[in-house]
């Protein structure tokens, strides 16, 4: 068995339901996989087990109150977060799912899972009628949205006497979930991930520019995936308005010029390329020092290409890289995309139809995953668990490029 430093800690969370005592079980067999476990219980939780069942089967203490903290000690839930791989809610109750699909936080559980980056699975337990709910079922997709795993309460006797959705999972699967997680949550360890995202601006004058309306999102999204598990990630990004991911190193740069400076200078180093920024195809061929006056401006603005950078970085990579292009289109999307890897030597392409209400400036987006073997299209789908589905494909083409 890995020593406990090599060992990724899972964080149980225990909330009030019958169901509490199989959270025994899970603490076992995590145990047991090799995995380090430490258990969060609410308040309501100790009225079905009492933590000291906890502390003997993890080894580890147990966290119940918000205000335990010793004098000079982290802060507990920031500490318990910040070490957690995986969390794992299990049982999970219709209160607690509210409180977390609308972030409140007044709980030891409920602040720690606020404040921990890593994947959190979510094993509903209750009544059949509080599952079906629909309030139940608005917070469930609300989590889902957010990237949250559930793992679907079972359909069997209740322990109310009804029969019906709403037993606890079996704790192989519930385990099963964990290490799946566990794993996503390393397989990117030690690769430098380069992503691209945002518009580039052009400037005209000082006050004009030419540009486009990516706002960003899924590239930061990328990034941010990319660090949680495990990347060290640099994002080259245009201007946009959101904030810095947490562990990524952050260029900010203006023009298509300036990105394909700050990619090139990191190229060499990186063994994924993830191109989703929206690059500038044309630049205008002299900039005015001063804003141009209304009435002086001339009726045509004399452009000039500016350099394809995935293209560039196809050219030099020699096989090492895993390069990801996006392709925004309004017609045709597969055939573009098709067109675009193979012009490009790229490993996969990211399309999607920018001609409805998805893309530009959504949070949620549908797109095609297009290799040299297949054209994977995805539902709906967040702009954050669309970089989860990427990145697990892209992992894959890491594997297959290292094992030839």
């Amino acid at each position: 068995m890995a020593s406990k430093r090599e060992q990724q800690t899972i964080l149980v969370g225990v909330t009030g339901c019958i169901g509490a005592y199989k959270a025994c079980e899970l603490v076992r067999e995590l145990s047991r996989r090799g995995f380090r476990v430490k258990v969060v219980m609410t308040e309501s939780a100790t009225r079905f087990v009492a933590p000291l069942t906890f502390r003997t089967l993890s080894g580890e203490p147990v966290a119940v109150s918000l205000w335990a903290d010793e004098p000079g000690s982290k802060v507990h839930h920031i500490s318990l977060a910040e070490e957690a791989s995986v969390v794992v809610i299990a049982p999970c109750t219709a209160n607690v799912i509210a409180k977390l699909a609308h972030g409140r936080a007044d709980d030891m559980l409920t602040t720690t899972v606020l404040a921990t980056e890593a994947p959190v699975i979510v094993a509903p337990a209750m009544n059949t009628h509080m599952w079906r709910k629909d309030v139940t079922q608005a917070n469930v997709n609300a989590l889902r949205a957010r990237g949250y795993t559930f793992v679907e309460p079972a359909y069997g006797a209740l322990a109310c006497g009804d029969v019906g959705e709403g037993r606890l999972a079996d704790i192989a699967v519930i385990a099963d979930a964990a290490q799946a997680e566990a794993t996503r949550a390393r397989d990117l360890s030690g690769l430098h991930v380069l992503v691209t995202a945002g518009p580039t601006h052009e400037p005209i004058d000082p006050v004009r520019f030419i540009g486009n309306r990516s706002s960003g999102k899924t590239g930061f999204a990328i990034a941010e995936e990319a660090a949680r598990r495990g990347a060290r990630v640099s994002l080259v990004t245009g201007p946009v308005t959101l904030p810095d991911p947490f562990g990524v190193e952050v260029v900010r740069v203006t023009t298509a010029l300036q990105m394909r400076a700050a990619v090139l200078a990191r190229f060499d180093s990186s063994d994924v390329v993830i191109a989703s920024a929206a690059v500038a195809d044309f630049r205008p061929a002299s900039f005015a020092s001063g804003k141009i006056k209304k009435a002086e401006a001339p009726e045509t603005l004399a452009l000039e290409r500016n350099p394809d950078i995935l293209a560039e970085l196809g050219e030099r990579n020699d096989g090492r890289a895993v390069l990801v292009g996006f392709a925004a289109e309004t017609s045709g999307v597969r055939a573009s995309a098709r067109e675009k890897l193979l012009a490009k030597k790229l490993d996969l392409v990211v399309a999607n139809d920018v001609s409805g209400e998805l893309g530009f400036e959504t949070d949620e987006n549908r797109v095609v995953l297009v290799t040299s073997y297949a054209a994977e299209e995805l539902p709906v789908l967040d702009k954050r668990l669309i970089a989860r589905e990427l990145l697990d494909r892209v992992a894959a083409l890491v594997r297959a490029k290292r094992s030839v």
